[in-house]
C-alpha cells in the first residue's frame, strides 16, 4: 500500500465529512479516450461537416440565421461585419470570432462559392490575399440567401435551444436551394473529411425534378442534367472518369485547366492569355511557380510573364513564348509543372439524419428533395391551421355584423365581460374565441363595406383552405409544388455554365529533363472533325499511310446520333480553325482538346456542345461550319434576309475571334460552305421556293462589307437554307424539304418531306426569285427545313434520335409525304 492510501485509511469520518475535497482514482487511458472520443463527436457534428439538407455547417447556419433576424436583407443598408460576428457569437455560436468571421468572408466570395450567401462591402479577399479586418467590412444578405432562411416562422423546421438554453435555433435550414451539391463545401473533422465540388443551379435543379417525376431515375440519366462540377471561376475540366466515380461512391478525382488562348502581342511575338484559372488557385501562386520552373530549367520557351487583370476585363495573365517556340508545345509543359492544371478531389462526406455518410449524386438530391417535401408538407399544416383559425373568426364576425343589434343589446345588459361572452356563445351559438373576437370588435368595423370585406376574405379562405387540404392529401401534389417551387429558385437565381467539360486526356506531372522533351515534341496527327447536326463536336484521329496520305475514314457500321453530320474538315490535332456562328462570326478553336475516336471506329463518340467548346456566350448563338485558315477557297455566306457574300481569305484576321459580315438588324447568317467559282450557291426560303446561281456571280469582299442580294424574297418570307453544290455532286444531290404550319407550336407538328434531285431544278440568275421545291397541301403554308446535299440525307430529331424520310424521287413542284416524327436537323452521313 501506498504512503498515499495509508493516509487516506487513517482518516477518522468526522476528518473526511470536514472537508469538501473529493478524489476519485481513474483510469487514465479510459479517460483519455472518453474525452478524446467527446471532441471527436463534437468537431464531426457540430463545427466541421454540413449537413445533407441544408448544405450548411453550424457556424454558417448560425450566421444566415442571425443576419436574417437583424433584418440584413438585400434591401437594407450594410452593417459592420463585426457587429454580426458579436450577435452570432453571444447569441449561438461560442466557439470564437476568427472561426465566424472567415465562415462570413468564405459565404461572400464569389471566387469560391458559386451562388454567394452574403453580399459583402469592402475587401473580402481574393484568391492570393486575405479579407480585411472584421472591423473594415461590412454585409448583408444576398438575395439567394432569401430563400435559404424564408418560411422560418412557418413551422417549417424544428428548432433547439442554443448552446446556453437562453435562446432558440434553426436544426437546419428550409434552403429552397439545393445548397449542398450548388456550393459545395469543404472541412476537415476528426478521422474524416469532406470535400465537395460547386455545381450549376439550373443543372441540379434539372436533375432535382426528374429525380421527383422518376424516383428510379439512373445516374446516368441524373448526368445528363449534371454532366459535371461547374466551378466559380470556370476554366476546364478534362477528364470525366473522375466525376463519374464521385457520383457514383462520393469519391472521385478530376483535374481542372486554366482556360488559355493563343494571341499574338506584338507583330512578331505570340503570347498565351490566361483569362481563366483552375478553382482556388490565383494568379500569383502561378507567376511563382513559373519562375521557379524557367529557373530549375523544368520550362523552355517562356520569354516573360505578365498580370494585366484589373476590374474591367477581369484575369488576364500573358505569358511571352520566345521566337521559335510552339504556344502550343509551351502550354502542354505549363500544365505539366504550374498550377495551370490542378487536381480537385472529391469526399461527399454529410450529415444524414445526424450520421456522416459518403454520398453519391443520387443520394445527395433525393435527401434533399426528402427535405423539401417535409418543409412543404409542415408548412402547408401550418397555413391551413392558421387559415381555419382565421377562418372561424371571420365566420364569427359574419355573424355578429348581420345581427349587431342584438350583440349589442346582449352585451350592455351584461354584468361583466365573462357575463357578455357567456351570453354571446348561448344566443348566437359561438364559440370561445369568436365570442372574445366580438367584444373587442371596433366600431369601425360595422359598416357595409366591411360586411362586404369579411364576405370576400371568407371565400378566399375557403378556396385557400380547400387547396391546401387537396395538396395535403395527395403526395403527388406535394412533389408538384416542390417541383414547381424549384424551377422558380432556377429561374430567378440561375446562370450560365461556366467551366468546359471535356474528355481530354489530363497531363501528368514527371521529373527530368526527358519529360520536358518530350512535352515540346507534341504530336500533331492528322484528323478529321465533325460537327453534327445536334450541334455536337467530335475529332477522328488518321493514321497517315506510307506515303503520308491520311486515309479515308470507313463509315460507322452502327447508327448513332452523329450520323446526320452538318459539317466536317480535314486538319490536324494543333492546327487551329475556325467554327462559323449564325452572328456572322468566325471564333478560332484547335481540334487539340475534342473527344477522339480512331478512324476505324464502328460508331462515333458522343463528343461536346459545340457552343460550349467554342465559348459563345449569347444563348442564340451556335455554329454553322468550320473552315480553314489557310484554304484558298473563298468563305461564302447566306442569311435568312436572303443576303450572300464570298469573303476574301486574305482578308482572315489575326484575332481568336472577328466577324466577317456586316448583318443588317435582325438578320442572321443561315449557312456558310467553302465556294469556288465553279459551284453552284442554293437559298431555300420559307414559301418553298429554290434559287441555284453561278458562285462566280457573287464578287468577293472584305470582312467588313455586307454583302449582295441573293436571292429575292416576298414580304414577310426569309430564307431557311444556304449552301453549296459543286460541279461534281451535282448529278447525285438531293434537295429535303420539310413543310409545316406556322400556326402550330414548334416541335409538336412533324409536318411532311419531300425529297427530290438537285437536278429537276434549273439554275437561275443572282437575285430573282427561284423556283418552287414543294406544293402545299391544307393546312401547311411554310417550310420548316431545307437541306440540299449529296445522297443519301439523314433525319434526326432535336435529341439525335433517327428520323425516316421519304424515298427519292419526288418531283420538284410535289406536295410532300406526312412524316412519322418531328425532324430537328438533316444532315449527311459520315464520310
Amino acid at each position: 500500500m501506498s504512503a498515499a492510501d495509508n493516509r487516506r485509511s487513517s482518516r477518522t469520518p468526522a476528518a473526511e465529512s470536514a472537508t469538501p475535497e473529493r478524489i476519485e482514482d481513474i483510469d487514465v487511458s479510459a479517460e483519455m479516450q472518453s474525452s478524446y472520443l467527446e471532441y471527436a463527436y463534437s468537431v464531426i457534428y457540430s463545427r466541421a461537416l454540413p449537413d445533407a439538407r441544408d448544405g450548411l455547417k453550424p457556424v454558417q447556419r448560425r450566421i444566415l440565421y442571425q443576419m436574417s433576424e437583424m433584418g440584413l436583407r438585400p434591401d437594407r443598408a450594410h452593417v459592420k461585419s463585426a457587429r454580426v460576428t458579436g450577435e452570432v457569437m453571444g447569441k449561438l455560436h461560442p466557439h470564437g470570432d476568427a472561426a465566424i468571421y472567415d465562415a462570413l468572408v468564405r459565404m461572400a466570395q464569389d471566387f469560391t462559392l458559386r451562388l454567394p450567401l452574403i453580399d459583402g462591402h469592402g475587401n473580402f479577399g481574393s484568391l492570393d490575399d486575405g479579407p480585411a479586418a472584421a472591423r473594415y467590412t461590412e454585409v448583408r444578405l444576398a438575395p439567394a440567401s432569401l430563400t435559404m432562411t424564408d418560411g422560418l416562422d412557418e413551422d417549417e423546421v424544428d428548432f433547439v435551444p442554443n448552446y446556453d438554453n437562453q435562446l432558440m435555433q434553426p436544426d437546419v435550414l428550409p434552403s429552397a436551394i439545393p445548397n449542398l451539391l450548388v456550393n459545395g463545401a469543404s472541412g476537415i473533422a476528426v478521422g474524416m473529411a469532406t470535400n465537395m465540388a460547386p455545381h450549376n443551379l439550373v443543372e441540379v435543379v434539372g436533375a432535382a425534378r426528374h429525380l421527383l417525376v422518376n424516383p428510379e431515375a439512373s445516374l446516368d440519366e441524373l448526368m445528363e442534367f449534371v454532366p459535371g462540377p461547374d466551378l466559380p471561376g470556370g476554366g476546364i475540366i478534362v477528364g470525366l472518369d473522375g466525376v463519374k466515380d464521385a457520383y457514383i461512391s462520393g469519391r472521385g478525382t478530376f483535374r481542372t485547366r486554366a482556360k488559355v488562348t493563343v494571341e499574338p502581342i506584338t507583330a512578331r511575338k505570340t503570347g498565351l492569355v490566361v483569362t481563366e484559372l483552375p478553382y482556388l488557385v490565383g494568379p500569383e501562386k502561378v507567376i511563382e511557380k513559373i519562375k521557379d520552373g524557367v529557373n530549375a530549367k523544368k520550362l523552355a520557351g517562356i520569354s516573360d510573364v505578365t498580370d494585366l487583370s484589373d476590374r474591367s476585363r477581369g484575369l488576364r495573365l500573358v505569358i511571352g513564348i520566345k521566337t521559335g517556340f510552339s504556344p502550343q508545345a509551351v502550354l502542354e509543359q505549363l500544365y505539366r509543372f504550374t498550377p495551370l492544371e490542378d487536381g480537385f478531389s472529391i469526399n461527399n462526406v454529410a450529415l444524414v439524419d445526424g450520421n456522416p455518410r459518403t454520398l453519391g449524386l443520387r443520394e445527395m438530391l433525393r435527401v434533399y428533395l426528402d427535405h423539401r417535401i417535409e418543409v412543404v408538407t409542415r408548412r402547408s399544416k401550418y397555413r391551413l391551421a392558421r387559415k381555419r383559425e382565421r377562418l372561424h373568426l371571420v365566420e364569427g364576425l359574419l355573424i355578429a355584423i348581420l345581427d349587431i343589434d342584438e350583440v349589442i343589446q346582449v352585451i350592455r345588459t351584461s354584468d361583466d365581460s365573462d357575463q357578455a361572452r357567456s351570453r354571446l356563445m348561448q344566443v348566437f351559438d359561438l364559440s370561445q374565441v369568436q365570442s372574445e373576437y366580438i367584444l373587442e370588435l371596433r366600431l369601425r368595423r360595422l359598416t357595409k363595406f366591411s360586411r362586404i370585406e369579411l364576405e370576400t376574405e371568407r371565400d378566399t379562405l375557403m378556396a385557400e383552405i380547400a387547396e391546401l387540404e387537396e395538396i395535403l392529401a395527395s403526395d403527388a401534389r406535394i412533389e408538384a409544388v416542390v417541383s414547381d417551387e424549384l424551377d422558380a429558385v432556377a429561374e430567378k437565381y440561375g446562370t450560365p455554365r461556366r467551366t468546359l467539360l471535356t474528355s481530354a486526356r489530363p497531363s501528368r506531372a514527371t521529373t527530368g529533363a526527358r519529360a520536358s522533351a518530350a512535352v515540346l515534341e507534341v504530336a500533331d496527327v492528322p484528323c478529321r472533325v465533325y460537327l453534327s447536326s445536334t450541334g455536337r463536336l467530335v475529332r477522328v484521329d488518321l493514321e497517315p499511310d506510307a506515303d503520308g496520305v491520311a486515309p479515308r475514314i470507313t463509315p460507322p457500321t452502327r447508327r448513332s446520333k452523329h450520323d446526320a453530320i452538318a459539317w466536317s474538315i480535314a486538319t490536324t490535332s494543333r492546327t487551329e480553325i475556325g467554327a462559323v456562328t449564325n452572328r456572322g462570326r468566325i471564333v478560332k478553336i484547335t481540334p487539340v482538346d475534342l473527344p477522339a475516336v480512331p478512324a476505324n471506329s464502328v460508331q462515333l463518340a458522343a463528343g461536346v456542345r459545340a457552343s460550349d467548346y467554342v465559348g459563345l456566350t449569347d444563348k442564340g448563338e451556335h455554329v454553322l461550319a468550320l473552315v480553314a485558315s489557310d484554304s484558298a477557297v473563298p468563305l461564302t455566306l447566306g442569311t435568312a434576309q436572303g443576303v450572300v457574300k464570298r469573303l476574301i481569305r486574305g482578308d482572315w484576321a489575326n484575332k481568336p475571334e472577328f466577324e466577317v459580315i456586316a448583318l443588317k438588324p435582325g438578320d442572321v447568317v443561315v449557312g456558310a460552305c467553302e465556294a469556288s467559282d465553279t459551284d453552284e450557291l442554293v437559298f431555300v426560303t420559307t414559301d418553298a421556293q429554290l434559287l441555284r446561281f453561278a458562285a462566280s456571280s457573287v464578287r468577293p469582299q472584305g470582312r467588313g462589307a455586307g454583302g449582295m442580294a441573293g436571292i429575292k424574297l416576298s414580304e414577310g418570307v426569309t430564307a431557311v437554307y444556304f449552301g453549296a453544290v459543286s460541279q461534281e455532286a451535282a448529278a447525285s444531290a438531293v434537295v429535303v424539304t420539310i413543310a409545316t404550319s406556322a400556326d402550330t407550336i414548334a416541335g409538336t407538328n412533324p409536318g411532311a418531306g419531300k425529297v427530290s434531285e438537285f437536278a429537276e431544278f434549273p439554275p437561275k440568275g443572282r437575285a430573282t426569285g427561284g423556283v418552287r421545291a414543294q406544293r402545299f397541301l391544307k393546312g401547311e403554308d411554310q417550310l420548316a427545313l431545307a437541306w440540299v446535299g449529296a445522297a443519301p440525307a439523314l433525319a434526326v430529331s432535336g435529341d439525335g434520335t433517327t428520323r425516316t424520310l421519304p424515298e427519292a424521287g419526288a418531283k420538284r413542284d410535289a406536295s410532300g409525304t406526312p412524316l412519322d416524327g418531328v425532324i430537328g436537323a438533316i444532315g449527311g452521313p459520315v464520310r
